[in-house]
């Protein structure tokens, strides 16, 4: 039998294995790479990313390949199927890749601060609380795992990072007060920074347009924008011009009920005095 050297050989990801059928039925078909994504509007870069897996397509690029391929839903359902199999390879082709290559970090935190403003021990009280069983060792390497991200912010053209704080974040004890005293003195350094906007939504704002912590990712190129959640046991990345279109609302609204750069500013040293009697 006759091996096609492009096909996948054994265990894939999802997104690999349904990147390869794109690539069969494309070829099969004589169609270039920018003629399969123009229905959903996609360009040649996006299609050789998910042929080559290494993006999950969007439920509207595989909608789009139904419509090319006169496949009524065929890969709807096949793109559904592989996303609960696997979707990006390693954790969704991780998220911190996906961070580094942004143009513009958009995260609202609900309750934690997010990842790139922690403090070494902010982070290891986190990961203490719900990891104890994890030998001191095991903690310290995902502390800098999490610190290594901040790397991002020295490359040439760093990201634009723009962050909401639900004012739970300020006063949520984590770790111990001198914790987060050290914790709130960072969060003053770096919203003087120019490599942060930091905006804290303060309690009495009412209901927050949305109760969960989430992240938008904003690229350069014609790369499509991205939303990252994260449950109790993974994270979920989704492309979905729709998904991420709401999201960017909602972000927004998050945004205008939230205080000016200046006046969040205030309330951080207010509470780090109060941390700190």
């Amino acid at each position: 039998m006759t091996h096609d050297q492009n096909r996948p050989v054994g265990p894939v990801s999802g997104a690999a294995y349904f990147g390869n059928e794109v690539r069969e039925w494309r070829v099969g078909r004589g169609l270039s790479q920018r003629e399969v994504g123009a229905p959903a509007r996609y360009g040649q870069q996006y299609v050789a990313k998910v042929e080559a897996g290494e993006r999950m397509a969007s439920p509207e690029f595989a909608a789009g390949c139904d419509q090319v391929f006169g496949t009524p839903e065929m890969f709807a359902r096949l793109r559904d199927r592989c996303a609960q199999k696997g979707g990006y390879p390693d954790w969704f082709e991780p998220y911190r890749l996906l961070e580094e290559k942004a143009s513009a970090v958009l995260d609202y935190s609900s309750a934690l601060i997010m990842g790139l403003l922690q403090t070494e021990s902010y982070a290891n009280a986190i990961f203490r609380k719900g990891r104890p069983n994890d030998a001191p060792e095991v903690t310290a390497a995902r502390v800098q795992r999490r610190l290594n991200r901040r790397q991002i912010l020295d490359r040439d053209e760093p990201p634009l990072v723009w962050v909401v704080l639900d004012e739970s974040c300020l006063r949520r004890m984590v770790g111990s007060p001198a914790v987060m005293s050290e914790q709130l003195a960072h969060l003053i350094e770096e919203a003087q920074s120019p490599r942060f906007t930091i905006q804290a939504l303060p309690f009495r704002s009412g209901a927050p347009a949305w109760s969960l912590s989430f992240t938008l990712l904003k690229f350069s190129d014609d790369e499509p924008d991205i939303l990252y959640q994260e449950t109790p046991t993974a994270g979920h990345v989704s492309d979905s011009r729709t998904v991420v279109a709401n999201a960017s609302v909602l972000y927004d609204r998050l945004r205008a009920d939230a205080l000016s750069p200046e006046a969040s500013l205030d309330v951080m040293h207010k509470v780090m005095e109060e941390w700190t009697q």
